[in-house]
């Protein structure tokens, strides 16, 4: 069940080790002259918080904040094993130049704050997709990355001819928000699976996506042919 903590956050799963919660789109994961994801859910929840990852400014999603140091140790440790499954949804109104499948490639910095990708895979960014068509001219992406480099979606769908829909910074038509958000996550904990999912439920595309008949094959993401 998903309970609201106060007018800001949403409380997603409560655990004794752990919080799921989700981060709106638009608000700084860190502080940054104003208070940012982590320390809003310190202050609502009334007590320390540990990050374990993070999500871009305009993503909005799932989030584990682990409740002590043991914990987010051992996130901090499944994260780096690749242990920890993430889906995101994204959407783009350029159609690309493929429908499906990986996408590798090193990442350097460029300018302005973005990052490229290289056709040289020395420490590659990887990602795999499958895309639908929900409507002329639109096209809804789900993806598992399996690295964690910064802006590694962002710039994944950029290069296959698809940049995200009100992400200005990579070529995205403007948007009352940037369509990118992280959807579900999947992972052990001692011995027992976990499993989260969480609609967007913000932004007229995401909406018209999850009306539309072919989304219901992702409902389930951890069950697609990764």
């Amino acid at each position: 069940m998903i309970k609201k903590v106060k007018d800001d956050l949403t409380l997603v799963y409560t655990h004794d080790d752990f919080y799921i919660l989700e981060k709106p789109a638009g608000l700084n994961f860190h502080s940054e002259g104003e208070a940012g994801f982590v320390v809003l859910a310190e202050r609502q929840l009334n007590t320390k918080l540990y990050a374990v990852h993070r999500l871009d400014k305009v993503t909005s999603g799932l989030i584990i904040l682990a409740r002590n140091k043991v914990a987010a140790a051992t996130f901090t440790q499944l994260f780096t094993d690749h242990h920890i499954d993430k889906y995101y949804l994204a959407i783009s109104d350029s159609k690309p130049k493929k429908k499906q499948g990986w996408i590798k490639g090193d990442m350097s910095k460029s300018r302005r704050g973005m990052f490229k990708l290289l056709t040289s895979k020395v420490n590659p960014a990887i990602t795999r997709f499958y895309s639908l068509s929900y409507k002329a001219g639109f096209r809804a992406f789900i993806l598992k990355p399996y690295s964690g480099k910064t802006h590694q979606l962002r710039v994944a769908l950029k290069s296959v001819g698809s940049p995200i829909l009100g992400d200005t910074l990579y070529a995205g038509t403007i948007d009352k928000r940037t369509y990118l958000h992280a959807f579900a996550l999947s992972f052990f904990w001692h011995g027992e699976k976990m499993q989260f999912r969480l609609l967007p439920d913000k932004g007229d595309e995401y909406i018209q996506l999850i009306n539309h008949q072919d989304f219901q094959a992702w409902l389930s993401p951890w069950q697609l042919d990764w």
